[in-house]
């Protein structure tokens, strides 16, 4: 067993990235830009792939969040989030959920890292829609 292997999952860090995980799909639905950007690393090293925008750096992330409209956007039903931490300052978070309207089934993905200064902030984000009908 590795060091990282012990410190896996510590049940109080997972669920602190869980509260701030919650805390960013509600600003979604709210469109609350400011708990949007708080999320998210002011770097221009920072990553958001998502279905209708590729935005390198915090600067291209905000402009896609003002520009987006409030509301419950693609996911219609969770089916699978999953947590996992790397000690107490790196963590990834998952989600697989349904499309809203559409039989398809989107995937949401975060890295996090915890910053001296700033506290847990995403550092990278994808989200996609799986083609069931695609061939490798």
């Amino acid at each position: 067993m590795t060091t990282l292997d012990r410190t896996a999952n510590i049940p109080e860090v997972v669920e602190e990235v869980r509260q701030l995980f919650e805390r960013y799909e509600t600003a979604l639905i709210e469109k609350d830009v400011d708990v949007l950007d708080n999320t998210f690393w002011r770097s221009p090293h920072t990553i958001r792939y998502a279905l209708h925008e590729n935005g390198y750096g915090f600067d291209e992330i905000h402009k896609h969040r003002v520009a987006r409209p409030p509301g419950p956007g693609i996911k219609e039903k969770r089916l699978r989030l999953e947590i996992l931490t790397l000690g107490r300052d790196f963590a990834t978070v998952n989600l697989e959920f349904k499309v809203t309207g559409r039989d398809l089934v989107g995937r949401q993905s975060q890295t996090w890292v915890r910053f001296p200064e700033d506290g847990w902030k995403v550092v990278a984000a994808h989200v996609s829609t799986v083609n069931k009908d695609a061939l490798w």
